[in-house]
């Protein structure tokens, strides 16, 4: 496994006079982006609906391995209800292009995809901004701390299930999207880089269903929740193991973890 050397920042910005796809009404767009020579899935914006000029202004951290040879892939599509989702274009940036110290707000024209020679990219598709930030280092004696909340079996809430999970770590505070479903999958990722070792530091995840918008008395519950200590995560540098969910009576979560010092 690569040690991680950095965190890449990027925003999505907005898509400006995107080329309509469907027969009737706008498109539905998002944006996937991922670091080329990277095994993760792709993230995703959320979709914008019915607009060929949509904004989004989501933010993702990408972990970077080797700045001098990745690049950021954004590719647009736009979203169907049913069959194959339509591409609507796409571009790269090599991470070496961007200065180390500013944001940078780059306006990419939209092409078919990257053969300079396919004559199919001199036709408008229309541009994507984005923002991204260069990959700031990983301190010395510190490191990446990677969670990975995969899935949870048996969180039943008493007056809805709409289940997400909530990591509390340093203060920090992030959230996994909800899943409608008593056994919820999420796989979703989450990165904190840190100066040193969490020899001594806990990570809460908590379960928690918050009402669809009818349950007025009751918009949220925690359905259970569970401490972890980092110490054992250092040491073995990867865990993944199902945890018992206190206050739950037989609800469960499974976590992975993984440590990767930065030397």
């Amino acid at each position: 496994m690569k040690r991680p050397v950095g965190i890449l920042k990027v925003k999505v910005l907005r898509a400006m006079k995107l080329k309509k796809k469907d027969l009737l009404g706008a498109s539905d767009s998002y944006v996937k982006i991922k670091l080329t020579e990277d095994k993760l899935p792709a993230k995703k914006t959320t979709v914008n609906h019915e607009n060929l000029n949509p904004e989004w202004n989501e933010e993702f951290n990408l972990v970077v391995k080797e700045p001098e040879s990745q690049a950021l892939e954004l590719r647009v599509y736009d979203w169907e209800q049913v069959g194959k989702h339509d591409r609507m274009g796409m571009n790269v940036v090599p991470l070496k292009d961007l200065p180390p110290e500013e944001p940078k707000v780059l306006t990419l024209d939209l092409l078919k995809d990257m053969d300079l020679n396919d004559a199919q990219n001199e036709k408008s598709r229309g541009q994507l901004m984005v923002e991204q930030k260069a990959p700031e280092g990983t301190p010395a004696g510190g490191g990446l701390l990677v969670v990975t909340i995969h899935e949870a079996q048996d969180v039943e809430g008493k007056h809805h299930t709409n289940p997400h999970a909530r990591l509390l770590f340093r203060g920090e505070e992030m959230k996994t999207k909800r899943v409608k479903n008593r056994d919820p999958r999420w796989e979703e990722e989450f990165h904190f880089t840190l100066e040193e070792p969490p020899t001594n530091k806990k990570l809460h995840v908590e379960v928690v269903s918050t009402s669809s918008g009818i349950d007025l008395l009751h918009p949220q519950e925690s359905l259970g929740y569970v401490e972890i200590n980092l110490s054992d995560v250092v040491s073995n540098r990867r865990i993944n193991e199902k945890y018992h969910l206190i206050d739950s009576k037989n609800g469960r979560i499974q976590i992975e973890l993984q440590w990767r010092p930065a030397s």
